[in-house]
């Protein structure tokens, strides 16, 4: 009877094991979900919560809205999709030269810092990240680097943040403030002027 049971409970962890195989082989991918949804048209003229930003050469404005990227005529006009899909996208921001736009996408599993050409084309994940959150990037003067905010989750629905700055074709990224404790963080805000860049933080 011993036996029996030594050996049925052997079976189980078997079956469990390749089950746990089975299911870690099938990765969660954000743009194809499983099982079914249907696409609903709306029409809106007005959004809350939105990011924009003016072109370096003044033309155009680049905004987002639901999760999608648009742009529009800084004249005025009709409002061009330029990057959308079922991942959520947002904060769009040009690059020093108007040739690039970096924005936040969860499209990789977890919120992470991407790039595409001014057109949409070609978008690519700069960082990594699969589990601290990451937005609101912001370009260096020279268009080199990404500086963008570091989310550390607590008990604390805000939680703590540190800034980061990753090269624009990627890499693990240079730590450039420390969050004081998983509740605080040192960062008021990082704002970006045209050819300037500012980090104002508590002192120590």
């Amino acid at each position: 009877m011993l036996q029996r049971n030594i050996i049925l409970a052997g079976l189980l962890c078997l079956a469990t094991t390749l089950f746990a195989q089975k299911t870690d082989d099938k990765k969660w991918d954000v743009n194809n979900p499983p099982g079914t949804y249907k696409e609903v048209e709306i029409n809106t003229s007005e959004g809350t919560w939105m990011n924009l930003d003016v072109s370096p050469d003044g033309k155009e404005i680049v905004f987002d809205m639901l999760g999608d990227i648009f742009t529009i005529p800084l004249a005025g006009g009709e409002a061009k999709i330029l990057h959308s899909g079922l991942a959520w996208e947002a904060q769009p921001r040009y690059s020093p030269d108007g040739k690039k736009l970096s924005f936040t996408s969860d499209a990789g599993g977890g919120d992470n810092i991407w790039i595409m050409n001014r057109d949409g084309s070609d978008a690519k994940q700069i960082t990594k990240e699969t589990f601290r959150l990451l937005n609101n990037a912001v370009w260096s003067p020279d268009g080199d680097y990404l500086i963008a905010r570091k989310h550390f989750t607590s008990s604390r629905s805000a939680g703590a943040g540190e800034i980061w700055m990753y090269h624009k074709t990627g890499g693990e990224g240079f730590q450039l403030t420390k969050r004081r404790n998983d509740h605080r963080s040192r960062l008021i805000r990082n704002t970006q002027r045209r050819g300037s860049s500012c980090l104002a933080c508590q002192p120590k």
